[in-house]
């Protein structure tokens, strides 16, 4: 059950934007108060898992061998990337730009971290999409499935950041559940917790906000 003013937060918002000829992303804004973001540990860089998902499709990406890319054949929405496409990759700046934009989250077999690190990074990690280890010859299967359901949160430097929390065709008392999710995990991460937060707007992407706390 979704906290009250979750739920009325979402029905404000979604009665007060207009319709569009596209669906609209539900997000969070969050504003932080009394924190040096300065200071790597204050920062949040976190996957937070949906109690009922993103209401979209989530692509996955995964970077490895063969037989670890055999393994993920068949999933819906999920790429296994080899070496010889991998290699084409490294090669090519333009689509692996492409590549990081359509896809939401990546992962890797342990042994190339350093080799996507060093050569992804710099379009990897300005998007806070840097490759999470799968070990060599691993199941990735249960780590794809939980990915298909968070999103990243990352506040990086800055005091204001957002965070969707899904689409605007899911049932309300769903996205108040995700609300609640991802307020709760935030402030699990923030060193005074909701102290530590001054304000919460929840929007759809192009209408209005309306402040949540």
């Amino acid at each position: 059950m979704a906290d009250r003013a979750a739920i009325e937060a979402v029905n404000e918002v979604l009665q007060k934007a207009p319709p569009r000829e596209y669906t609209e992303t539900v997000e969070l804004s969050i504003n932080l108060k009394d924190l040096d973001l300065t200071v790597p540990k204050n920062r949040i860089e976190d996957d937070v898992p949906l109690p009922n998902g993103r209401g979209r499709p989530v692509h996955v990406a995964l970077f490895g061998t063969p037989e670890m890319c055999q393994k993920v054949r068949g999933i819906a929405d999920v790429a296994g990337i080899g070496p010889a496409e991998l290699d084409e990759l490294l090669k090519d700046k333009k689509r692996a730009k492409k590549l990081v934009e359509e896809t939401d989250f990546f992962l890797a077999e342990a042994p190339l971290m350093p080799t996507i690190g060093k050569r992804l990074g710099v379009v990897l990690g300005p998007r806070g999409k840097m490759p999470k280890p799968v070990p060599p010859g691993g199941d990735p299967t249960n780590t794809i499935n939980a990915l298909k359901r968070s999103i990243r949160v990352r506040t990086k430097g800055n005091r204001t950041f957002h965070a969707a929390i899904g689409m605007r065709t899911m049932p309300p008392e769903q996205l108040a559940q995700n609300v609640d999710a991802v307020l709760n995990r935030i402030m699990g991460k923030l060193e005074r917790g909701r102290l530590n937060i001054e304000s919460v707007y929840l929007k759809t992407t192009m209408g209005p906000a309306v402040r949540l706390w």
